[in-house]
């Protein structure tokens, strides 16, 4: 039986040469714990949405890589992420959504904290009847906040707080989108959906980057956005896609169609762009609507994908969203067999990454040069520790 010997160096070759990522990066449990600090930790990932925490008080609690979290839109209206513990012995604070009425209660010892995360309150610290106590600083024991930017309605994370401001790290792409740097609404619960995929959280990015697989999975997008409609979107090190010179319109029965976004350069009128933001996030822009997906990896062969659709204006059709919703759902489902089968084959023995395409595979070569890269210097540092 012959297996594969593929290392990180041949992955980060030129595409003509390179190999894909080792199987041991979608079916390894230590390689995924390895790059879950390696490229999910230590740059800017993907959580959730602030449309998960519309109103002044809601509190949504959630588990990434492990750690306890706490999204959390404050009574000043702005959306924190906290860890989701009290200072005092480390006990979960929000078991489930809801909104904070007053202040957020550990119900171990009823430690207080307001939704700006300080530490409001410490009954019987100092004894019965005693608050306070000199050795408890309360100015020093508020919430673990966990840094965080909002972009494109997701809230993403820098979880090891050393990352490049966000504004830095993704430069380039937020003048690429600028156009679309507006007011955006999220469409409610008839606008969101999650589908769970067994596969290794990769493979979903791997699959969104590219328009290679348009014509034999997406055959009905590819009846008018056709495979030679479309141009690769390729910025190492942050980001890769495609983009279509053909996006047609979603319209109702009545021809009514979502309002545009404002001063769209004419570009737009036809063209459309999905991006992956590395490491978790796939975005997609179009002249009267956005979408996000964050993906939340769950195991080294386990991926849930939030699904997120945006409007231009507050008030939408009720009938065209639920269209829109439709069709994308259909869109992203069509996509399961292909990750999963992907992430089926990495069991075999002999095989060693796959090769690319020089002429399609240029998105996905710069993910998987992405991620190489990442792990060579995760691993560089940890060796000189």
């Amino acid at each position: 039986m012959t297996t594969a010997t593929t290392t990180l160096s041949d992955v980060t070759q030129p595409i003509e040469r390179a190999n894909g990522l080792p199987n041991a990066h979608y079916t390894d449990p230590a390689v995924f714990a390895e790059e879950n600090q390696a490229l999910l930790a230590d740059g800017w990932a993907g959580l959730a949405v602030s449309a998960d925490v519309p109103e002044a008080g809601d509190a949504v609690p959630l588990t990434f890589l492990g750690m306890p979290l706490l999204l959390l839109r404050g009574r000043d209206g702005e959306v924190r992420v906290f860890q989701n513990i009290c200072r005092h012995r480390g006990m979960i604070l929000v078991e489930e959504p809801r909104k904070i009425e007053g202040a957020i209660r550990c119900p171990y010892h009823s430690w207080c904290y307001s939704t700006q995360g300080r530490l409001v309150s410490t009954p019987h610290v100092g004894g019965p009847g005693q608050n306070t106590h000199d050795d408890i600083d309360r100015d020093t024991l508020g919430l673990i906040e966990v840094r965080s930017h909002i972009w494109m309605g997701v809230v993403w994370i820098n979880i090891s707080g050393h990352a490049p401001a966000f504004e830095d790290v993704h430069a380039e792409l937020l003048q690429r989108w600028s156009e679309f740097d507006k007011p955006i609404y999220h469409g409610g619960d008839d606008s969101k959906f999650q589908l769970a995929v067994n596969c290794n959280w990769k493979l979903a990015v791997e699959n969104y980057c590219e328009s290679y697989h348009l014509p034999w999975v997406h055959p009905g997008l590819n009846s008018y956005s056709r495979l030679e409609d479309h141009y690769h979107i390729e910025h190492p090190g942050a980001y890769s896609g495609q983009g279509t010179l053909v996006y047609r319109q979603l319209a109702g029965d009545n021809g009514e169609v979502f309002a545009d976004f404002e001063e769209l350069s004419d570009k737009w009128d036809t063209a459309a762009e999905y991006i992956a933001v590395y490491p978790n996030v796939l975005l997609g822009v179009h002249r009267d609507h956005s979408f996000a997906i964050v993906l939340v990896p769950e195991a080294q062969d386990r991926t849930v994908e939030n699904v997120h659709l945006y409007y231009t204006t507050e008030e939408t059709s009720p009938e065209l969203r639920r269209k829109n919703t439709e069709q994308w759902k259909t869109v992203f489902e069509e996509d399961i067999f292909v990750v999963e089968g992907m992430q089926k084959g990495r069991a075999a023995p002999g095989f060693d990454g796959g090769r690319f395409s020089p002429a399609m595979d240029g998105p996905t070569h710069v993910f998987h040069d992405w991620v190489a890269s990442k792990l060579q210097a995760y691993r560089g540092l940890k060796a000189a520790e």
